[in-house]
């Protein structure tokens, strides 16, 4: 099993392999499946019929070794799966900062976005491969797979900024994401 890196972090060097989605050295990795996103989707009988036929995974997270605590630069590469629940696209959890910080996303293969919400405004910023995705502080943040194949970025953020999923349960994103006819459609968070 891959941990996190004791206190003091030495100096070391990342390696990435972005067909594969890994890092080495390689620390926790997450797995998201279906039923681990209870609540996010607006059709509720949709998403229990996904859990009971089969509960997909949705998408990974393979960690660095950096640990997430204060003044240190976590790294993590985060795959999401193609697919969506009566036609919301799958996504990851999103979260707020408790802790109010920025981060950045490089978007490594497929297509994806990244939808933030302040609380008011909702601001979205398509990700491609090469694109880096700004979060200011103060900002939730969720990606999401708006193409046929798997979306895999990088992400780097403050170790002690912390993760509140909660939040996003219970002020939402401020749009939802749907799969149109002509790409991707976004409707109020609370619409039917």
């Amino acid at each position: 099993m891959t941990t996190y890196s004791s206190l003091p972090v030495p100096p070391m060097s990342i390696r990435f392999d972005p067909a594969g989605g890994t890092l080495q050295p390689e620390g926790p990795t997450l797995t998201r499946r279906m039923s681990d996103l209870e609540g996010l989707f607006r059709d509720h009988a949709a998403w229990e019929q996904a859990v009971a036929d089969g509960d997909p995974v949705v998408y990974s997270v393979v960690s660095s070794r950096v640990p997430e605590v204060e003044r240190e630069l976590p790294q993590s590469i985060t795959t999401i799966q193609p697919g969506s629940t009566a036609g919301e696209l799958w996504m990851t959890k999103g979260h707020q900062h408790p802790n109010h910080q920025g981060e950045i996303y490089l978007g490594i293969s497929g297509h994806g976005g990244l939808l933030m919400f302040n609380g008011t405004e909702t601001e979205w910023v398509d990700m491609t491969p090469g694109t880096i995705g700004y979060m200011p502080p103060g900002w939730a943040h969720r990606s999401i797979n708006v193409g046929d194949e798997p979306y895999s970025f990088l992400a780097v953020y403050p170790g002690g900024a912390g993760h509140d999923y909660g939040w996003v349960l219970e002020h939402g994103m401020g749009r939802r994401v749907l799969a149109g006819e002509t790409g991707v459609e976004f409707v109020d968070y609370s619409a039917d």
